[in-house]
């Protein structure tokens, strides 16, 4: 979808911010707890070192940051960096990422929607920029079918989302209201009940009965799948071309002025990563699994995660007008006041290796750097 689309009014809000509930750490795809990763990727024998020694980067153990895992894994971001050596982190929530870029714990991320629109507007707009996409798609509302065989069956039901606050519960507290559900945010008692559940925990619970079902991201969704869950709604069928964004890449407004070489190779990387993904699915697909072995000890079977691998589609665009909606409509629903985007977006770099590369450019629907 171009960037400069304009977003239909009756989109459903996907997105929000955590600080709409104070000091609440709730942006990341479940867990608030953060864990790093030591491992360090090998300069390339005889690469040519660019301005910085290394360059560290973080993100999810989460097929929705599959350009990451599987960039890291085949050595595409090492390749286009030579000399300048990998550094790696992986986190479980946004904030944690965020407070790590904030500490020059790491220099770029990729990152949800919501915690990225949270780490600019709480700084004020001197911390980050989002310099490109990764990611659309790959969340779903799972159903129990014997107890939800359609949408007026929620009324009173049990529905989990990840996090009080996170990109998915507001989602799902924004569709309930579109349906003119009334929902009380904080407590999720309505005629809905939303129930926050880690989704470490939600198959479990879901295959115990205690929750009906789930607004939830990949893989957890097709998780519940296996469980005999029934999608009942697929978010990207809300959206014009069934694009909206899930994964952006942030770096710090310092490590982009100091090293705009070093980002710029990042992003050729990651470029690359995602041709790589579209042209070699099967193999990237085994690739971001044995990223995910490596940083959880555990591997997704089949049964999860081809289904999941094919509802999300990793990009170069941010779908800036996408991340404008979603702000707009958090806002609209009363839930915070309007932040102001404008320069929240760099895509300069980005549109840098596009262009070298032969492919179109990218917009920031207006919300670039002036």
């Amino acid at each position: 979808m171009p960037a400069s689309s304009t977003v239909r009014r009756s989109l459903i809000a996907t997105a929000t911010l955590p600080l709409l509930f104070g000091a609440l750490a709730a942006c990341g795809y479940g867990s608030s707890a953060d864990k790093s990763d030591a491992d360090k990727a090998a300069p390339a024998a005889n690469g040519k070192k660019l301005s910085a020694d290394s360059v560290k980067i973080g993100y999810f153990p989460n097929l929705t940051h599959a350009t990451a895992l599987v960039g890291v894994q085949e050595g595409l971001f090492q390749k286009e960096l030579g000399g300048t050596s990998v550094k790696t982190s992986t986190f479980n929530a946004g904030p944690s990422e965020i407070e790590a870029l904030n500490a020059g714990s790491i220099d770029i991320g990729w990152i949800g929607p919501s915690p990225a629109i949270n780490g600019y507007t709480k700084s004020k707009g001197q911390s980050l920029r989002i310099i490109g996409g990764s990611a659309s798609g790959g969340v779903k509302l799972v159903v129990n079918p014997d107890k939800v065989k359609s949408v007026d069956d929620l009324r009173g039901k049990d529905i989990a989302t990840p996090q009080l606050g996170n990109t998915q519960d507001v989602a799902f507290l924004n569709w309930l209201a579109d349906k003119g559900w009334k929902v009380d945010a904080q407590s999720g008692k309505g005629d809905v009940n939303v129930v926050r559940t880690d989704n470490k925990i939600t198959p479990d619970a879901f295959k115990s009965g205690s929750i009906d079902g789930a607004w939830v991201p990949e893989p957890t969704a097709s998780k519940l799948v296996s469980e005999g869950g029934k999608v009942l709604l697929d978010e990207s069928d809300l959206w014009p071309d069934h694009e909206f964004v899930i994964t952006n890449i942030i770096v710090s407004q310092k490590f982009l002025k100091e090293h705009p070489d070093v980002v710029e190779a990042v992003l050729r990387g990651s470029v690359k990563t995602n041709e790589w993904i579209a042209t070699h699915p099967d193999q990237a697909k085994s690739s971001a699994n044995a990223a995910l072995k490596k940083l959880s000890g555990k591997e997704l079977p089949a049964a999860v995660l081809d289904p999941a691998w094919k509802s999300i589609r990793t990009l170069d665009d941010p779908l800036a007008a996408t991340l404008q909606a979603q702000a707009d409509h958090a806002a609209k629903a009363g839930l915070l006041k309007k932040p102001d985007l404008k320069g929240i977006y760099d895509l300069d770099p980005l549109n840098k290796v596009l262009t070298s590369l032969g492919r179109p450019q990218v917009g920031d629907a207006g919300l670039g750097v002036k």
